[in-house]
C-alpha cells in the first residue's frame, strides 16, 4: 500500500512503483494518491485530490474529508494487510496511519522525512515508533534520526532525475505560443486549491504590475495535474490578466522561462535544478502563520535556499509578499544581466548537494530489501 497527499509526492510515489516493479512486475499496490499513481496500475482507494491543503485553519476546514480518507485505508489495511505501507510526505495524515499499520503488524516505510530540523524535533522518538524505516532526501537529515536511534536511510532526492525538460526551449517555445523574442515569466502557485487561492491573486497583481512596467514579456502557468483548469481559469479571467495556461509540462515550461515567480514548496527545488531565476512566494492563513512563525527554527522557508544553506533567491513571506515588491524583483531579474548570472551560478551548486541522482531507485531498493524481510 502506497499513501500520497498531494502532486509532488503522487510524482515521487509513481515513479517509485514504475522502479520498485522492475524488481517484482507482478507488485500490487493500492492506496491515495490522483492521476500519475492512477497511471502506474495503482488502486486508487482514495483520491487525493480533495484532502491536499496547507496550514493549521486550512485543514480544519478539511478535517471531515481528511477523516474519512483515513477511515477508508485504516479499513483497506484491515480487510487485506499489505506486506509493506510506504507513506510519502504528507506528514501529519500519514503519521497516524503509520501508527495504525504498524499496530497492525505492517511494515512501514516512510519516504520523505518531516521536516524535524527544522521545527518539532522533539517528536522525533515518536515517530521511530511508528515506522520502521525512514527514507530521507538531504543528507543532513540523518543525523537527527540517527541520535535518536531510528534506522534511517539517506536516498537523494528523486528530482534529481525527475526534471527532465522533454523538449528544447526553442520547441517548447513553439509548443506553448510563446513569442520567442520577449521575455517570458512562468506562475508556480502550487498544487493545492489552498494555496492556490491565497498565492495566485497576488502571482497574478504582480504579473500586472510587471507587465506595465516593461511591454514585452509574457506570462505563462503549467497547471499541476491535481487542478483543474476551469478553476484556474476563473482566477485570470477575474483578475484580467493574459496567460497563457499549460497542461502540466511544468519542467518544460520553466525551462522556456526567463523569470519565475513560484509557492514555496518542492517546485521551488524544481526550478532551481532548471537553473531558472525565481521569487519565491508563501503565504498561509494569518492565525495559522502566525503560530508556525514561532515555532520554525530555520532562517529560510524555500528548499531551494535551504539545501544551498543561504539565501540565494528572495522569499516573499506573509505580509511582505506584495505584488509591487515582487514585480521589483522580477523585473531586477529579467533586466540586470550581472544580478541574473550571479543567481544562475548560485542555483547550479544545488543539484550536486541532491545527490547524483537515482533517487527513485535507491527508495525501490530500499522497498524491496523490506519486501524481502532484510529490515
Amino acid at each position: 500500500m502506497i499513501s500520497a497527499g498531494e502532486a509532488s509526492g503522487d510524482l515521487h510515489a509513481a515513479n517509485l512503483v514504475k522502479a520498485l516493479r522492475k524488481h517484482q512486475p507482478d507488485l500490487q499496490v493500492s492506496g491515495m494518491g490522483a492521476g500519475l499513481l492512477r497511471s502506474v496500475d495503482v488502486e486508487i482507494l482514495v483520491d487525493c485530490r480533495h484532502i491536499a491543503v496547507m496550514g493549521i485553519v486550512e485543514v480544519l476546514k478539511k478535517w471531515g474529508d481528511i477523516q474519512a480518507a483515513l477511515k477508508c485505508l485504516k479499513a483497506a489495511i484491515d480487510n487485506n494487510p499489505p506486506d509493506l505501507l510506504v507513506l510519502v510526505d504528507y506528514v501529519e495524515f500519514n503519521l497516524k496511519l503509520a501508527k495504525y499499520a504498524k499496530d497492525k503488524g505492517v511494515k512501514v516505510l516512510f519516504y520523505v522525512s518531516p521536516q524535524v530540523w527544522a521545527w518539532r524535533s522533539g517528536r522525533v522518538p515518536k515517530i521511530g515508533k511508528a515506522i520502521d524505516m525512514m527514507a530521507v532526501l538531504f543528507p543532513f537529515e540523518t543525523e537527527v534520526y540517527e541520535k535518536n536511534n531510528v534506522p534511517v536511510r539517506f536516498v537523494g532526492h528523486p528530482l534529481a532525475d525527475e526534471v527532465v525538460p522533454q523538449m528544447s526551449k526553442a520547441a517548447a517555445q513553439k509548443a506553448f505560443c510563446l513569442d520567442p523574442v520577449i521575455k517570458t515569466v512562468a506562475l508556480l502557485p502550487g498544487s493545492r486549491r489552498s494555496e492556490v487561492e491565497r498565492i495566485l491573486p497576488t502571482l497574478l497583481d504582480s504579473a500586472r504590475l510587471i507587465k506595465r512596467s516593461m511591454e514585452n514579456v509574457q506570462f505563462i502557468l503549467p497547471i499541476a495535474p491535481t487542478l483543474e483548469r476551469e478553476y484556474v481559469r476563473a482566477f485570470l479571467d477575474a483578475a484580467g490578466v493574459e496567460v497563457n495556461l499549460i497542461d502540466a509540462q511544468t519542467h518544460d515550461v520553466v525551462n522556456c522561462s526567463d523569470a519565475v515567480i513560484v509557492a514555496s514548496g518542492t517546485a521551488t527545488l524544481e526550478v532551481a535544478l532548471l537553473q531558472t531565476p525565481m521569487s519565491i512566494v508563501y503565504k498561509v492563513n494569518p492565525l495559522s502563520y502566525s503560530i508556525l512563525s514561532r515555532m520554525i527554527k530555520i532562517d529560510h522557508i524555500g528548499l531551494a535556499n535551504i539545501v544551498a544553506g543561504k539565501g540565494i533567491v528572495p522569499e516573499f513571506i506573509q505580509n511582505y509578499a506584495e505584488p509591487n515588491i515582487i514585480a521589483v524583483e522580477v523585473i531586477k531579474q529579467l533586466e540586470d544581466e550581472a544580478y541574473r548570472s550571479n543567481m544562475i551560478t548560485e542555483l547550479q551548486a544545488i543539484k550536486s548537494k541532491l545527490a547524483a541522482g537515482g533517487g527513485s531507485s535507491k527508495i525501490a531498493e530500499l522497498a524491496h530489501e523490506m519486501l524481502e524481510g532484510q529490515h
